[in-house]
């Protein structure tokens, strides 16, 4: 039986989602905590890597095993107890066939967070970004419309990656605001049929610069035309960076 998880974790105390040597990941985690409750050791495969410092609402994964007293939706509460407070099985339910975290995804949301202060205020630098200004909203609204559609992302891209190809297709770019704590808070959402490496976290400062035009609608469709990392902004940091939602079907609602 393939069992299909969704997650939730801080991804703060760990080097991402991925498997390595000498540093503390979510996947070796969860495949401990797996290993610990159901006797068996099992592979997971999530529906794709996180960075390190990057958070998860939503992470879907899924782990094959046969045999098991445990049904899938009771899954989460058997994991739970094993796991450290900073990672959460949410759901669990049994594959339909075909299904593959990865290989299914149709589309994937993240969150960008970030919050208008002149200093640091503890209860929000845990998951958001301080900047002293930003603009308007409808400035950045509007301008985050320039990210929307397919374009080559490759200047997005730190160097390193190994991806066939850096086309990519943005379906949404929806920038929300709020007030909390004295500091507005600005939240950026980006829905896609893929993201490359820290893409999300260069396409929030590039929109920040943009709408305050320290560089031009026409700097960035040169830098989709050539792929020179150089023309655009700085890469935020990674603790303003949340997965929100993966979904696996065709219907854009």
């Amino acid at each position: 039986m393939r069992y299909v998880l969704k997650i939730a974790y801080d991804g703060t105390e760990y080097a991402g989602w991925q498997c390595q040597k000498n540093a503390r990941s979510v996947q070796e985690t969860l495949e401990n905590a797996i290993k610990t409750a159901l006797k068996k050791s099992i592979r997971v495969t999530a529906s794709g890597r996180t960075d390190a410092g990057v958070h998860a609402a939503g992470q879907i994964c899924h782990f094959d095993a046969e045999g098991l007293s445990v049904p899938p939706e009771k899954m989460p509460d058997c994991l739970n107890c094993h796991l450290p407070t900073d990672v959460r099985v949410l759901e669990g339910w049994a594959a339909e066939d075909g299904f593959d975290a990865n290989r299914s995804a149709k589309r994937k949301t993240y969150c960008y967070s970030l919050y208008v202060s002149n200093r640091d205020m503890p209860l929000k630098e845990r998951y958001a970004v301080r900047v002293e200004n930003a603009p308007p909203l409808h400035v950045l609204q509007k301008t985050a419309k320039l990210f929307e559609g397919e374009h080559d992302f490759k200047a997005f891209c730190a160097s390193g990656s190994s991806v066939k190809t850096t086309v990519r297709t943005v379906y949404e770019v929806r920038v929300e605001e709020t007030y909390s704590l004295g500091c507005r808070d600005l939240k950026i959402f980006v829905t896609g049929n893929g993201f490359l490496y820290n893409m999300v976290r260069t396409m929030t400062g590039e929109l920040l610069d943009l709408a305050v035009n320290k560089r031009t609608k026409d700097s960035l469709f040169f830098a989709y035309e050539t792929g020179k990392r150089e023309l655009l902004g700085k890469t935020m940091p990674a603790k303003g960076l949340m997965l929100m939602q993966v979904d696996y079907s065709e219907n854009k609602e």
